[in-house]
């Protein structure tokens, strides 16, 4: 009895040093493992210059998150040619100036916004493994959710005012223009789908045709979004919210996405396609995490420095 006994407590020992040190690495360094990605999508009209955007998402600032604003603010050392920031930049009501403080460098550049759920309200306490269970049921997601009720509101305008006063365009169910580095811009933004504020038909039909460059941005990538601007002939989508994953399994990657979106396009740069359209999609998988689960696993905080480039004639 005892020699049948010592192996399974030796395993469940195990099991637990394991448990207890993957836990360790996913809140202790990888959510502060900050990265840079690359990547470069030919969207541009033959024998345009090349455009660099920066693409900044999720950043849920908690307050006292100094090596995360720090970060932030170097990533204009970058020098793009615009940023376009995809939202849920606060998980934490009084973070408001930090998030201005860790973004201000950046807001000498031209740019672009939409806001995600957790700008407009405050994070509450959930069970990470209900996004695995709604997943596997395949209830989750289909539709978004309506407006949280009872949910403390975080102060928005707030942010709204100082990027509005630094020139970034609000793209809040609505289209705008930007230039940068000589080139005219037509950007076209919905309200975050995951809590039903899109509004697509207020700006329903396709890009500005006199543009250099459109773009289509939102913060939750629902496929009734994606469909929307890939019908219309978008060539480039940028969206934010899965945090790619977040906790993901090494070698194999994301088990959720926290939308209708298959895991296998949880970040990165992918293709959409619909009705016989096909549009690039880029997904950051952000830099931050909400702050009551403050861990990643297989999935490093990110922004990506995107080089728009010529397509092919």
């Amino acid at each position: 009895m005892r020699a049948r006994y010592r192996i399974p407590l030796n395993a469940a020992l195990t099991v637990t040093a394991l448990s207890a040190a993957t836990a360790a690495y996913a809140a202790g360094y990888e959510v502060r493992s900050f990265r840079l990605r690359r990547a470069s999508v030919p969207v541009l009209a033959p024998g345009m210059s090349p455009l660099r955007v920066l693409h900044v998402s999720d950043i849920h600032m908690v307050s006292g998150q100094r090596k995360k604003q720090q970060w932030l603010q170097s990533l204009a050392a970058l020098r793009p040619d615009f940023v376009v920031n995809t939202g849920d930049n606060l998980s934490d009501p009084e973070a408001v100036p930090e998030v201005l403080d860790a973004l201000g460098p950046l807001m000498e550049f031209p740019g672009a916004y939409v806001f995600g759920s957790n700008d407009y309200y405050a994070p509450v306490p959930r069970n990470p493994a209900r996004y695995l269970a709604e997943r596997v049921s395949g209830r989750h997601g289909l539709n978004g959710n309506a407006a949280p009720r009872n949910v403390p509101r975080n102060p928005w305008w707030e942010l709204r005012d100082a990027f509005d006063q630094a020139g970034w365009a609000n793209l809040t169910n609505t289209r705008a223009r930007l230039k940068a580095a000589g080139a005219e811009i037509a950007l076209t933004g919905l309200d975050d789908p995951h809590i039903k504020r899109d509004r697509y038909h207020e700006v329903t039909g396709g890009p500005d045709r006199d543009a250099d460059l459109a773009l289509a941005v939102v913060h939750a990538p629902y496929l009734r979004a994606l469909d929307a601007f890939t019908a219309d002939g978008y060539p480039l989508i940028l969206a934010g919210h899965t945090h790619g994953g977040q906790i993901c399994v090494p070698f194999y990657g994301a088990l959720v996405t926290n939308c209708d979106l298959d895991a296998a396009r949880v970040k990165g740069l992918s293709t959409h396609e619909t009705a016989g359209h096909r549009t690039y999609l880029h997904v950051s998988a952000g830099c931050g995490t909400n702050r009551y689960t403050p861990f990643r696993l297989a999935c490093p905080p990110e922004a990506t420095l995107l080089t728009l480039t010529p397509r092919e004639s």
